[in-house]
């Protein structure tokens, strides 16, 4: 893990899901298995809350030319935990994909988000997040 990743981790814990680097934005962090590896990982990612059991998370990866490593791991491992503030859950990953994305995109899009956007010719995946109840 990068050691920006671990910055960001420990701010998050130590302040309840807050994270000064982004503030104004829901930060979450995802626990997820690597599809290759099998090694358990943590990232921190920005998310964007449709529901009290719905967060849609971009696979931005910064504007970079590729998908993150984190994408393809819930693609093949789509059942992971999440921290949220302290609340620890169950969710369940799943791909947007035509109208449904559109709007989840419209919904999310910030001058951050089209910034990167613009910086690659990927068009960023788009994950829901469903808690399990």
């Amino acid at each position: 893990m990068s050691d920006w990743n671990t910055g960001i981790i420990e701010e998050f814990r130590a302040n309840q899901g807050k994270v000064v680097e982004f503030q104004g934005f829901t930060v979450i962090l995802i626990h997820h298995v690597g599809a290759k590896s099998g090694v358990e990982r943590v990232n921190p990612l920005v998310c964007y809350p449709m529901s009290d059991d719905e967060f849609a998370v971009m696979a931005s990866n910064g504007g970079a030319a590729t998908n993150p490593d984190w994408y393809y791991n819930l693609k093949a491992y789509p059942k992971i935990t999440v921290e949220l503030g302290t609340a620890v859950f169950a969710v369940t990953a799943r791909e947007l994909e035509g109208r449904e994305r559109e709007t989840v995109w419209t919904r999310a899009l910030n001058p951050q988000l089209g910034e990167a956007q613009q910086r690659t010719t990927r068009t960023f995946p788009i994950l829901l997040l469903t808690r399990i109840p």
